[in-house]
């Protein structure tokens, strides 16, 4: 993948003030600015009562999530989907499950047209080629 000036910039201030190693940045569908932080980082990323996402949220004027990197992948999506529960296991072939009990944290995690889950396959083959993840 190919960075913009722009997300040089966000990656360049996020490692500036947190001083944790960021993995990956994109813009979601919904405008926010989302940060893949290297495996273990994520508490310096974040900072005591989330001082470090608040400060640069407010420089950017944009929302920020940050998610950790796992080199398990169904850790790894279970990073990804929160705030949205669900059990993560892995099958055959490198496929991932997740099970939803709710329709509606269901319907968040496909999106409209299952959107969501593109994206989600999308950024899970950026580090894991043949994982594939499924929503049960």
């Amino acid at each position: 993948m190919r960075y913009g000036l722009e997300e040089i910039n966000y990656i360049n201030l996020m490692e500036r003030v947190t001083k944790a190693k960021v993995k990956d940045c994109y813009i979601d569908r919904k405008g926010i600015l989302v940060f893949i932080i290297n495996y273990g980082d994520a508490g310096r990323a974040i900072g005591k009562a989330g001082a470090n996402i608040k400060r640069i949220s407010a420089l950017l004027k944009k929302p920020i999530k940050v998610i950790e990197f796992n080199p398990k992948p169904e850790i790894f999506v279970e990073n990804l989907i929160k705030p949205v529960n669900g059990k993560v296991y892995k099958g055959e072939n490198g496929t991932i499950f997740v099970e939803m009990k709710g329709v509606a944290d269901k319907a968040s995690l496909l999106g409209k047209n299952k959107k969501n889950l593109a994206d989600l396959n999308q950024i899970i083959k950026k580090y894991f080629k043949d994982t594939e993840i499924k929503v049960v």
